[in-house]
């Protein structure tokens, strides 16, 4: 998979080749995959976002319930634009090649700048399911955060009811940390995640 770095070429780096995380998460640099384009989100891409956001099965394992208009989804648009222009952790759509469908998000749950550690999320269209696009997507951010930031640790977690979540961290080369038990408190019901996690020196001994 190749990135586009056209973004970043103006942007003062670190002697280590990384740069700021506000500068990072401003610009939100464009991923490509074979399949796929990761990019910013943008208003007109409410209609592909809710034709999957409304699904109830693809809310059942994550923490936000379906959404139940496109003025809604139109609004969850914006916060993700809002929080790019500040410099904050948000996420990419995922778009997939040929067609121009967005079929997903992936991106930041949350980042510390103290631990050099983040968290990363993702929810795609049920129709996509099973395609290995999640693996992509995961894949060239996990490899785009750790070429651009100071980080150490990447997490993520998923619905232990949600293996196939799972499969996609061990694919993306993500370890199994263990359960976590009554983690998080989902629509009502306190629910056990599995934790996943890739170090720097994990990522950098893949690379090679």
């Amino acid at each position: 998979m190749s990135f586009l770095w056209n973004r970043f070429l103006a942007v003062p780096k670190s002697p280590d080749g990384t740069m700021s995380p506000s500068a990072f998460f401003f610009r939100l640099p464009d991923l490509e995959t074979e399949d796929l384009i990761l990019r910013k989100p943008r208003i007109r891409d409410a209609k592909d976002i809710y034709s999957y956001a409304s699904d109830p099965e693809v809310a059942r394992y994550v923490l936000w319930e379906p959404h139940r208009s496109v003025s809604e989804t139109a609004s969850f648009i914006r916060d993700l634009r809002a929080r790019i222009r500040a410099g904050c952790p948000s996420s990419w759509v995922v778009v997939l090649r040929g067609t121009g469908t967005v079929i997903g998000t992936v991106g930041f749950v949350w980042y510390s700048a103290e631990n050099n550690a983040a968290e990363l999320g993702y929810s795609f269209s049920r129709e996509y399911w099973n395609h290995g696009y999640a693996t992509q997507a995961l894949r060239a951010v996990i490899d785009a955060v750790f070429s651009s930031l100071p980080l150490n640790r990447l997490e993520a977690q998923h619905d232990v009811r949600n293996p196939a979540s799972g499969r996609v961290m061990q694919k993306c080369g993500l370890t199994q940390e263990g359960i976590l038990r009554g983690r998080i408190l989902n629509k009502g019901e306190y629910v056990d995640t599995a934790l996943y996690s890739i170090l720097r020196s994990d990522w950098e001994k893949n690379q090679r």
